[in-house]
């Protein structure tokens, strides 16, 4: 077998897809990869492989839990490291209670707290960090609203999930402190919500797993595990996305906004394919184990071998979206993998998407004439990429 590729093979500079996955696209099969962590594994780039190992069940999550390839010193935990029935058990609450209609209730109070964020920002006077304005402040208070989170809180939970998805900047007692302080502070709200109800999503999926058999109940450590999930995926992706996509449209489509405050019911369509061609994650993560010998793109992978799925890299497949390195909101998007496929779909697609769309509508609305005031850094310790400063003027 082929010595492993050093994986990841991204950059944390900017948002460019590396070459290197063009050349594993271009390779017949999955190719061979070694994280800093972890065993070595295999890596599949395109399209329609991509969505077959993640919608395939012969593919383990819950067997990750060995010497499993990571770019942290630990694995996650919770839904993402299940397998049904158990997977399905905890993800019935979840579904129940984090609706697509629940999230749609929200979208009056995320376009206040949008606006209200823009109106702080401008107050303050150009050049101002959408980073620091934006991008961080409106889906923590989202997702604690959600959770029913007090605000005085967030920027504790900001500072947890940035120790608990850090790839480098902390080290396991950081990660295993961040954990422990985010599961006794969720677990002591759940304990509040089953005792006094309140209209949020805790106690709702309190209320979802009152209505399972008695054997089928998520304990209260899996819905304290569940919550941080939600959270976490609620908070940190969608804080990387919007700057992510304010920087792509600064720099790569200057006129952008200004077409969008023209035709704010195309906001959905930006979003759609900005999903699409940002590569978020800083690398392919969650390696699923076969469970017997399963045939992918050509190759074998033997059973207890680990699959990773560059989700960054099939959104970017020409074979399945022409052009893929433009961007162009007229495209066909329907398909892509930005929330993953199959049972492990993002709970939370729905609010992201409306947070992205009342973002950018709302910076197009407000700030029609947004433009960079330097150069953004980026976070090198993070797994997921985005600018760590984003100087802007209007």
């Amino acid at each position: 077998m082929n010595t492993p590729l050093t994986y990841p093979f991204n950059t944390t500079e900017g948002l460019d897809l590396a070459d290197a996955y063009r050349a594993a696209q271009r390779t017949p099969g999955p190719v061979r990869v070694q994280l800093p962590y972890g065993e070595p594994a295999w890596l599949v780039t395109r399209y329609d492989e991509a969505r077959a190992v993640l919608a395939d069940t012969r593919f383990s999550r819950a067997d990750a839990h060995r010497d499993a390839p990571r770019t942290t010193p630990v694995s996650p935990i919770g839904l993402v490291a299940t397998d049904p029935p158990d997977h399905t058990r905890l993800r019935r609450p979840a579904a129940r209670a984090f609706t697509a209609r629940r999230a749609e209730a929200l979208r009056p109070r995320i376009r206040e707290i949008t606006e209200d964020a823009i109106t702080r920002m401008t107050a303050a006077g150009a050049p101002a960090d959408l980073v620091e304005h934006i991008a961080l402040p409106v889906p923590i208070a989202v997702i604690c609203a959600l959770l029913g989170v007090p605000a005085e809180d967030h920027d504790r939970f900001r500072t947890w999930s940035d120790t608990v998805l850090s790839t480098s900047g902390a080290g396991p007692q950081d990660f295993m402190a961040a954990t422990a302080a985010l599961k006794t502070y969720m677990g002591d709200l759940l304990d509040q919500r089953q005792a006094a109800p309140a209209d949020d999503l805790m106690s709702a999926l309190l209320q979802a797993g009152e209505a399972e058999a008695p054997h089928e109940r998520a304990s209260k450590d899996e819905l304290v595990e569940l919550c941080i999930a939600l959270l976490l995926g609620g908070y940190e992706t969608t804080a990387s996305q919007f700057a992510n996509f304010t920087w792509i449209l600064l720099t790569e489509r200057p006129a952008a906004l200004r077409e969008l405050a023209a035709r704010p019911e195309r906001a959905r369509a930006w979003v759609e394919e900005l999903l699409r061609y940002v590569p978020l994650a800083a690398s392919a993560s969650l390696p699923r184990y076969a469970l017997e010998d399963v045939e992918v793109g050509g190759a074998t992978v033997r059973a207890g071998e680990p699959v990773l799925v560059a989700i960054g890299a099939a959104n970017r497949d020409a074979r399945r979206y022409p052009g893929p390195d433009g961007i162009d909101p007229a495209r066909d998007t329907s398909g892509h993998l930005a929330f993953g496929h199959g049972i492990h779909h993002c709970a939370g697609a729905a609010l992201a998407r409306i947070e992205l769309q009342e973002g950018l509508s709302a910076l197009a609305r407000l700030l029609p004439g947004l433009r960079p005031a330097g150069d953004a850094t980026w976070k090198s310790a993070a797994f997921l990429r985005g600018p760590r400063t984003l100087p802007v003027r209007w």
